[in-house]
């Protein structure tokens, strides 16, 4: 189910979202599920947004949901650099079911697809230093029509403990009530910890309560270590905006709920794909990270670019996406289609993404306050500023009361960190 997200006001909402940014940096983060994982957002690889339902091994042996493609993707994630930055987990979406349970009333995988099984694929992912992510539904099929866990809970999180995985996409296609929804995931979350393995819970909750009602985030956040709150992404710009202007239409509800051990998920990466233009892929990096956004690319890593490569292992903006402090970045202000986001990282600094959303004409100057920035803190008495996108340059040593320039392009971003200088003590 799609959401339409509702776009924020241009000048006149400005002082409200800078009064509002004392507010979500003011509140404590909620009690998290006590599993001990996702202490900062979960990094890894998902198939669906490029791979999708794609059962046809016969015509695409290359792009089938199968044990080979997987297999490929593990080798690639540990011998090109992908592990060392911190993807991490190997992530099975819809469609690697057989149509019905086994005669135990168990799932089982497609037997033509995965003739080893899922346990054998989970050894083989391990061996590879990486973890094994699989996905069920909390109703009675998945989005895409296999066996949903709806009645099958237990038993279900016994298999997929059995089988070692490691994190559980568990999505809320076909259910009859908000109640049969919220108690399937409150259901599933209690199950996973009584089998003793470590799993990462990663709910779709709060997107199918929008529609109906505003989801309760301290309830949500006891249960699951992420949660998605919109539709899914597309290869377009049209929906990375989309995501975008939701959650900062949304922010003083959701802002407040991220923190270590259970994060706001705007869906996958689709960086290196075919939709986003070069400034728009900068965009997208940049803005997860000021979101600490679990980071899941979606992408063929067998033919990525360098360049597209290069910007997804970028150290420094997964720094920011996994800084510990584990507070969500937000809108601070939207003025003539650009937006400055900020994030408060540890070591009292910031984060700083520049937005320009205009779509016609060449690249803009935008003039910043770092007064403004960070409730007036994020460079008092002085700062070093650097920029890592587009490309990493030390712009310099800064007082409070000055002013930094930049210069984006039509949908790109510029992601800037100011650090206090220690020299001013």
């Amino acid at each position: 189910m799609r959401l339409t997200g509702r776009r924020l006001q241009p000048p006149g909402c400005v002082l409200a979202l800078c009064l509002m940014a004392l507010i979500l940096w003011e509140i404590p983060g909620a009690w998290a599920l006590d599993n001990g994982l996702a202490m900062t957002p979960t990094m890894g690889w998902l198939h669906w947004e490029r791979f999708m339902c794609n059962t046809d091994c016969t015509e695409e042996p290359d792009s089938c949901i199968s044990e080979n493609l997987f297999m490929q993707m593990a080798d690639l994630m540990d011998s090109d650099g992908w592990k060392e930055v911190g993807y991490e987990y190997l992530c099975i979406d819809d469609c690697w079911m057989a149509p019905q349970r086994d005669s135990k009333g168990r799932l089982q995988a497609d037997p033509k697809r995965f003739p080893s099984g899922i346990r054998h694929l989970s050894n083989y992912v391990h061996s590879k230093g990486l973890k094994l992510g699989i996905y069920a539904d909390v109703g009675k099929k998945t989005c895409a029509g296999y066996p949903g866990s709806l009645g099958h809970y237990d038993i279900d999180a016994e298999t997929f403990a059995d089988w070692g995985v490691d994190l559980l996409k568990f999505d809320g296609c076909h259910c009859d009530t908000l109640e049969q929804l919220a108690d399937g995931y409150k259901h599933m979350s209690l199950s996973l910890n009584k089998t003793g393995r470590s799993i990462v819970y990663s709910c779709e909750w709060p997107l199918y309560m929008w529609p109906f009602k505003k989801p309760n985030y301290t309830e949500i956040r006891q249960y699951c270590n992420h949660w998605r709150n919109f539709g899914d992404i597309y290869d377009s710009w049209q929906s990375v905006k989309s995501i975008l202007d939701w959650t900062s239409s949304n922010q003083r509800t959701v802002v407040s709920a991220a923190g270590p051990g259970g994060w706001n998920d705007p869906d996958m990466l689709v960086i290196g794909n075919f939709g986003l233009s070069w400034d728009q892929q900068i965009t997208q990096m940049a803005l997860w990270a000021i979101m600490a956004a679990p980071l899941f690319m979606s992408n063929d890593l067998r033919h990525i670019s360098l360049q597209a490569k290069t910007l997804l292992q970028n150290k420094d903006v997964i720094a920011i996406n996994q800084d510990p402090l584990g507070k969500q970045g937000y809108l601070l202000r939207k003025e003539d289609n650009i937006e400055v986001w900020e994030r408060p990282l540890s070591k009292l600094a910031w984060a700083v993404a520049v937005v320009n959303l205009q779509e016609i004409g060449g690249p803009r100057s935008y003039t910043i306050s770092l007064a403004s920035l960070g409730q007036g803190v994020a460079c008092n008495p002085a700062c070093h500023i650097t920029e890592l996108l587009p490309v990493k340059t030390k712009l310099g040593f800064y007082e409070w009361t000055s002013f930094v320039k930049t210069r984006i392009n039509p949908t790109g971003t510029v992601l800037l960190q100011l650090k206090i200088s220690q020299t001013t003590f």
